[in-house]
This record gives structure tokens, sequence and C-alpha cells, in this order.
């Protein structure tokens, strides 16, 4: 009777398991030979022909992968639909050429930026076709949580005096270009030696969208070498500057229930040295801390919980001064930020690298590539501690997802 019970629970279990399997199932769109894929399951399926694609971001209900149809010589960036529903690509506009394009978090509108001009997508036949202009003098922007608004932010002006502050704006999407619409968040004032910008990047919100981070960029050639994150109310006050990073997305990510703000802090340009993940908790006061240990760089992060962080390691190469810049041959480690345990999670050979982790409800995934190649393969775990295994190969960089319930 014993036996019969332990097995029953055994079956039980295991009937769970795949069924939470089935109900959380996620959809990769990907680069391979610079066109379009996607994978759902074990399905591959090559969306583009003869093009040079870049860039794919999925819609708030995964229907649509917007996409630029670009050129090897960079001569073009045109932006193009997919509709998996209807299985075509096709463009919204007769031509839009735009390289900062965001889809809306609660349907399916395009915002997208042309020279300076923010437009919005109108609908047609259920999908996003032709647009209405928003707002002009426009060098950064995003939605706010709620779709109805964007941040948008202006470049600074270069008088005599030097370089002025950035102006930040709450723009309504159906402004339609009406200057009465146009409402001010936010300035900041730039100088010389702390806080030298002329033009923000990469707006993030918060998992509650109280605070949103961003990069305020300098002139290019500074820019290699050092960026200011910095972090602003929904209220439009107070302003943070919380530190000096690189202008990486990717390297600062919110954390996924608590208003913490996790980076790669350090300048210079090259991987070798002084990158150091740090986490800032907010507000005003924002004490931060470092949890790289010494003789380590990280280059890549993500949160898999609100106490742990995943990071892509490697020993740091001070020894390094001229010649062609060494290769970080990095793999992932698990970072408890409430503890400080810390233990290696990936093992690539000698030769290869492990980044761009990213983590999918209950799994991991990361890009896997050897040290001279710029190809790679998607290799997966279910789960910290799971087994590792190859879902894609052969791709160009890092794939994106799409998660869905049902």
């Amino acid at each position: 009777m014993g036996k019969r019970i332990a097995c029953l629970i055994i079956c039980l279990c295991f009937h769970s398991s795949i069924m939470a399997a089935a109900e959380t199932t996620f959809t990769a769109a990907f680069i391979r030979g610079h066109q379009l894929w996607i994978k759902k399951g074990e399905e591959e399926i090559q969306i583009t022909k003869n093009r040079y694609v870049y860039s794919p971001k999925w819609s708030y209900d995964g229907r649509f992968i917007a996409y630029i149809d670009g050129a090897e010589q960079g001569t073009k960036s045109d932006l193009f639909i997919y509709d998996t529903k209807k299985k075509e690509s096709y463009q919204p506009y007769v031509k839009v050429e735009t390289s900062d394009f965001k889809w809306s978090p609660i349907k399916n509108q395009l915002a997208y930026t042309v020279q300076g001009l923010l437009n919005v997508t109108k609908e047609k036949n259920d999908r996003p076709y032709g647009f209405e202009n928003v707002s002009l003098g426009v060098s950064g922007f995003e939605w706010f949580p709620n779709g109805k608004e964007f941040i948008v932010s202006s470049q600074s002006s270069l008088r005599p005096t030097g370089w002025g502050p950035i102006p930040l704006y709450k723009i309504p999407v159906n402004a339609k270009l009406a200057k009465d619409k146009m409402k001010h968040f936010y300035t900041i004032q730039t100088n010389d030696t702390n806080l030298f910008a002329i033009y923000t990047d990469f707006f993030k919100w918060s998992h509650d969208g109280k605070w949103v981070s961003f990069i305020a960029v300098p002139t290019a050639s500074w820019s290699m070498d050092s960026n200011t994150l910095c972090v602003l109310s929904n209220r439009g006050e107070p302003f943070l500057a919380a530190g000096k990073m690189l202008g990486y997305e990717d390297w600062m990510k919110w954390a996924p229930a608590e208003n913490q703000l996790a980076y790669i802090s350090g300048e210079g340009r090259f991987f070798v040295e002084n990158k150091n993940t740090t986490i800032a908790n907010m507000p005003a006061s924002l004490q931060q801390k470092d949890y790289t240990p010494k003789g380590y760089v990280d280059l890549d992060l993500e949160w898999s919980s609100s106490d742990k962080v995943i990071v892509a390691r490697a020993i740091e190469n001070k020894e390094w001064k001229e010649g062609p810049v060494p290769t970080m041959l990095t793999a992932l480690y698990e970072i408890n930020i409430r503890t400080n345990d810390q233990k290696q999670i990936t093992f690539p050979k000698n030769n290869e690298m492990d980044e761009d982790p990213q983590v999918i409800g209950s799994v991991l995934t990361w890009f896997r590539k050897k040290e001279n190649d710029f190809h790679g393969n998607v290799w997966m775990k279910n789960g910290l501690s799971g087994k590792e295994y190859k879902w894609i190969k052969d791709v160009d960089n890092a794939p994106i997802f799409f998660m869905s319930n049902g």
C-alpha cells in the first residue's frame, strides 16, 4: 500500500511539472546569417531571406516582431514588421528609416524616431500601419508604463559658454506636435566635472514604475570611456547621478520585484579591469554595494530573483597595456546579494565564453561562442542547478524571447 501511494505521489508530481511546462511557453526570435528566424519548442522557422536584419523586438502580445532591414555598410535602416498571425513582413508606411523604435507596453502600437521627429503608428486591419507625429526635437524616448505618455529628452545645445542643460519632457501619445501638450519633466544641469553630457539614452523603468534609469552620454570620444548612470522619480524629482559606466544597455537592469538597480560600474573602454557589479538601492539615499571580487571583471548581468543576480565574469588582465585587446573569456556566476555567496554556474571550455544571460521564467539561457568566432550557440538550463543543453545552433547573437501563459 505504501509503495502504491509513493508511486501515485511521484506520478502526480511528474504530471504537475509537465502541466506547468505546458502552461508556460516561450518563443525566441533570433538572427542567423543576418536573417530573422523564430523558434518555438523544437521548430525553427526562417522569416526573411536576402536581407541584413538586426534589432528584432516583440510587440507586447507577441503577435508582431519589428525589425530593421539594413545593410552591412550601414547605408540603410528600414523598419519592417513581421505579423506572426498572417505570416508576412510588411512596412508600416511606404518607407520608414530609423534606428530607435519601441513597442507600446499595452497594445500593438510602435513608436519610432526619424531625424528627431517622434512618431507613433496608427492602426489598419487590426495591425500597426501609417503614423502620426508626436514631437519634434527628440534625441531619446521611452513609453511611460501606462502606455499613454512618453518620457522624451532633447539634446543639449552648444553655446559660446559651452554645452547647456538637457531638458526632459512628459508628452502624451496624442500630442500631434501641439506645444501646449509638451510638459516639462526635468532639466539635467550638466557640468564639466562630475556630470558632463549632451544627451540621454536607454530609459528603463523600475518594476512598479516609480523610478526610471537612463544613461547621460557625453561627446563621442569621452562616452567610450565614461557615461553617467542617472535615476529619476516618476514625479520628476528627485534626480540622482548613481555612478559611472560604459554605454551598454544590458549593463543596467532593475530587480524584478524591488526598487534595486543592478549595473556594471567602472570607467575605461577596455574590459580588462574596473568593471564591477554594483547594486543601488532606491530611493534618495541611493545606498550602493559592489559585488565583484578583487581580481575579476563582470561584463554582463541579469536578475534571476529579487535576491540573486547572474553575471558574466572573467579574470581581470591588468598586465595588458598595448597591442591587440585581449578577449575576456567569461563564464556565468550567481551572486546572492543578501548573503554575498557567489558560485560559478556554467563551465565553458578554455577557448569559449558565456555571455548575455537571460532568465525566462524558470529557465536560464545564455550565448556561448568560441574565442575568435562571430557566431555561437544558445544554451539553456532549467533552474540554476539544472543540466545545461544546447537549444539553438549557429546564431549571430543572443535571441530575444517572448513568454506567454497558455
